[in-house]
């Protein structure tokens, strides 16, 4: 199976951050990398393949070359969770004989493209079950509605002769999924039978509206990718694999390789799986004392982090063939182009004149086309997880993305060729030792 397909699939498999997380613990374990426990002693190893979780819903995997971990660490960043709208406490709400369900936003999002389309749920679900001493306790179940279950009707153009004249949604109003015309249907049976537990045990829900329009590969020369998530599950899967792929031959690492999959950075990052928490600095440090008998240097910790260098991976926007003026005039990054390295004057991304030359030298040694992506200067850019991460673990950093269009939509369209580009690109720069003699 083709690299992009194998992406298609993915997602298709993952319709919630918690999904994500879950699809990247079953490859690691089946590739022998060993699961540790926040709450536990870790026990690692040089040589060793490990990976940790954070609230179920973010992921971070590294390995220990044989050379140790003084020589600082290579790390990539990319992000779990993609625009959508959050199913409310008590969701159901009657209305002109129908069951609709309550919702808010989860991200910013492109809301027109969620209307008049197969819609369903996922998320998880915590229910109460009894442990071996028969005592109740609370466990965590992931939960899919595989099924075309609700719709958010457009309203009739005789009815809104303004909707194509910049109609203002009324979120609240306009934005409620149809569950059912019999007003006697509850959510929670739906999900409970789809989680196969008892309603009755079901305590509480994370759930979220999900696309059902499954992604493909079209155009004259099937040169384009359409999905659901493409941002940022594309980046999450292609730096992964590329992880997946330098661990095979840890010999040939001179740095610790790091990938970091967060929650939560559509609406901030400001959780504790979010990539502004503790949980990178936390890795990182307990990797060092792990390895030193509990003990923590930290001046050569220190050390190690100033030798190190981290990619923080988020999509970036490609120039749209119908609205080429949204973009600069200069630095327009195309679909199936080649990596994006993302610049901003007011640091929303991180790139400077110093991580860009050494992420392009990595390109250029992978054989990957390399862009260039700034705003347009009279239109303010949307921030990722570089600068957030920085505040916790200060190392150089560059932005980078693929090229796509209709960035928050629930279905997004970007390149073939990119998605090989950025598993080369990044299996090459976990192998590249980040060296910059200041002069």
């Amino acid at each position: 199976m083709t690299e992009e397909k194998k992406l298609i699939d993915f997602i298709k498999k993952s319709p919630s951050c918690f999904h994500v997380v879950k699809n990247f613990e079953n490859e690691l374990s089946d590739k022998g990398f060993e699961k540790l426990e926040e709450g536990k002693k870790w026990n690692i190893r040089r040589g060793g393949k490990y990976f940790v979780t954070r609230n179920s819903s973010s992921i971070l995997a590294f390995a220990i070359p044989e050379t140790g971990i003084d020589s600082g660490f290579m790390i990539t960043a990319s992000h779990s969770d993609s625009p959508s709208f959050k199913i409310k406490a008590n969701p159901e709400m009657k209305s002109a004989g129908c069951v609709k369900l309550n919702v808010e936003k989860y991200g910013g999002m492109l809301i027109n493209p969620w209307f008049d389309r197969p819609l369903s749920l996922a998320g998880r679900v915590i229910y109460k079950k009894a442990d071996s001493k028969g005592q109740t306790v609370l466990a965590q179940k992931l939960v899919n509605v595989d099924r075309d279950l609700l719709m958010i009707p457009n309203l009739a153009i005789h009815m809104n002769r303004d909707a194509n004249d910049g109609h203002k949604i009324d979120v609240q109003g306009e934005v409620c999924p149809v569950l059912s015309l019999n007003e006697d249907t509850k959510l929670m049976p739906i999900v409970a039978k789809a989680a196969d537990v008892k309603e009755k045990d079901i305590a509480d829900a994370d759930l979220f509206l999900v696309c059902r329009s499954e992604g493909c590969i079209w155009g004259a020369e099937n040169e384009f990718i359409s999905s659901p998530k493409l941002d940022d599950i594309e980046c999450a899967f292609t730096t992964m694999n590329a992880f997946e792929a330098a661990c095979e031959n840890l010999s040939s690492l001179s740095k610790v390789p790091v990938c970091c999959v967060f929650d939560n950075e559509e609406v901030g990052s400001g959780t504790r799986q979010g990539a502004d928490s503790t949980l990178l600095g936390d890795t990182l440090m307990r990797i060092f004392a792990a390895l030193n008998k509990g003990n923590v240097d930290f001046e050569s910790y220190n050390i190690a982090l100033a030798k190190s260098f981290m990619v923080s991976a988020d999509n970036a926007h490609a120039v749209h063939p119908n609205y080429v003026n949204s973009a600069d005039p200069v630095n327009r990054p195309v679909i199936n182009g080649g990596i994006v390295i993302k610049f901003n004057a007011a640091q929303k991304y991180t790139t400077d004149a110093l991580s860009s030359a050494f992420f392009k030298n990595v390109c250029e040694k992978a054989g990957v086309p390399v862009q260039v992506f700034t705003n347009n200067s009279n239109v303010a850019g949307g921030s990722t997880l570089g600068n957030i991460s920085q505040a916790h673990v200060s190392i150089p950093c560059v932005d980078i993305g693929l090229a796509q269009w209709a960035m928050h939509s629930p279905y997004e369209t970007a390149g073939k060729k990119d998605v090989s580009y950025m598993i080369k690109a990044i299996t090459e720069f976990y192998k590249s030792p980040f060296e910059i003699i200041i002069e």
